[in-house]
């Protein structure tokens, strides 16, 4: 005959599930996800564009990052790559998609063009897209190569790992009662 106090501890402990259960913060779960799944909206610009192609490839594998999604549209991407030369003339069009972003978001200035306006020291081109936008991580190169830009991401996904998601939420003064 079992006891009532043996009948409680066996449906206390179930070994169906003993290496199924996971605790974690609600942060870091958030943040495992999103560094996991960016969806990259290219801006190729010039020639660091075919590198950006290239990482897409089959040889560098973008996608055991989870960044091999490229979305054209700006609403359903949350990585911003500029990739090359950023002229005056199409500063306000990277402008436009970047606000079309949802939060959270980032960028990545891909090369020396995107990052301090390279070579070009002219009216016409802009020394660096952080003056417009705020770049979250730097890819130096003229171009980068591939593993510049998977390194970067890598980068990008440390940054991510790192962020407070919900607790920064709750701290906002939008949610604190004068």
């Amino acid at each position: 005959m079992v006891s009532s106090n043996e009948s409680t501890l066996h449906t206390a402990y179930d070994s169906k599930i003993e290496g199924n259960v996971i605790i974690t913060r609600v942060d870091a779960a958030i943040n495992w996800m999103r560094k996991n799944s960016l969806w990259p909206m290219p801006m190729g610009l010039a020639c660091c564009a075919i590198e950006l192609m290239a990482t897409g490839a089959s040889r560098y594998d973008i996608a055991r990052f989870g960044a091999e999604v490229m979305r054209f549209s700006p609403r359903q991407s949350d990585v911003l790559i500029v990739s090359g030369t950023v002229t005056y003339k199409m500063a306000m069009a990277v402008k436009r998609i970047w606000d079309q972003m949802p939060e959270p978001k980032w960028c990545m200035a891909m090369g020396a063009c995107a990052s301090s306006g390279g070579m070009y020291r002219s009216y016409a081109v802009l020394q660096g897209i952080d003056q417009l936008i705020p770049v979250d991580v730097y890819i130096s190169g003229c171009p980068p190569r591939p593993e510049a830009l998977l390194e970067g991401l890598m980068t990008l996904q440390k940054k991510i790992e790192t962020e407070e998601s919900t607790m920064a939420q709750k701290a906002s003064p939008d949610s604190v009662e004068a």
